[in-house]
């Protein structure tokens, strides 16, 4: 709920026209809703700037549906589903003819439009191939969050000429996110060739010794490269939503 709807609930029992137990229903309705197996809180776009995103690995789709429906009745933003499947998508679009999947990303989403700054865009960076299932996740939440995203693929340390082709980019990019599995060297580099704000994110690829992203992990927490933030191993979606806040302070 926006403030000017909230602003509208208090106009209308200061003239009257609804009783106070119903004014406090709809402020209770504009704080959270209980279903039973959620609490679906419509308060936070107020606060953060953004519907709630629903997390749908673990929930049915019934579940699913059920808080994406209210959600995009009750919000003015984009709403998202994050690794959901495309089963869960199909079953949603039955009744939600305007969501839209991105199977790469793994997002069930319905787009709003937003004003974008091209001046102050997120540069998106990927180690390897296999590294862009994150990266798009990333990519789709900064996009959905209201920012201009640059992307460039498989330009790790492995061929580090691939990246210093990228040079231009990564100058002007407000916010830089790098996403690298085996042993995340890329973080440490980008890191030190920026004075912008890097976010490293570990990725599971690689073999034995990665340790499904740990080796990566701690290689980006123990960068020497100063000004790296690192997020969990493949959260592409917590780096998204931390390069749009730094993206959108001026």
């Amino acid at each position: 709920m926006t403030d000017a709807e909230l602003m509208d609930i208090l106009q209308q029992y200061k003239e009257g026209r609804i009783s106070s137990e119903q004014a406090l229903q709809e402020l209770h309705k504009s704080s959270f809703e209980d279903v039973g197996f959620a609490e679906i809180d419509h308060s936070r776009e107020r606060r953060q700037g953004f519907p709630e995103v629903i997390f749908a690995e673990g929930k049915t789709k019934e579940q699913l549906l059920f808080i994406m429906k209210s959600l995009q009745e009750n919000s003015q933003g984009s709403i998202m589903a994050t690794r959901a499947s495309r089963e869960m998508f199909d079953f949603v679009h039955e009744d939600i003819a305007e969501a839209r999947y991105d199977e790469m990303a793994r997002i069930i989403y319905i787009e709003r439009p937003v004003r974008r700054d091209p001046h102050h865009t997120i540069l998106i960076l990927t180690a390897g191939t296999s590294d862009i299932p994150v990266a798009e996740e990333a990519r789709l939440t900064a996009y959905l969050w209201g920012n201009a995203v640059k992307t460039h693929y498989d330009c790790g340390v492995a061929g580090i000429h691939r990246l210093f082709a990228h040079k231009k980019d990564i100058d002007e990019a407000n916010v830089i996110i790098v996403i690298a599995g085996m042993e995340g060297a890329l973080a440490s580099v980008v890191g030190g060739l920026t004075d912008k704000p890097v976010i490293a994110v570990p990725t599971s690829v690689g073999y034995g010794a990665a340790f499904h992203g740990v080796t990566a992990l701690l290689a980006m927490l123990s960068s020497c490269a100063a000004g790296i933030s690192v997020v969990n191993i493949d959260n592409g979606f917590g780096a998204g939503v931390l390069a749009s806040k730094i993206n959108h302070l001026r």
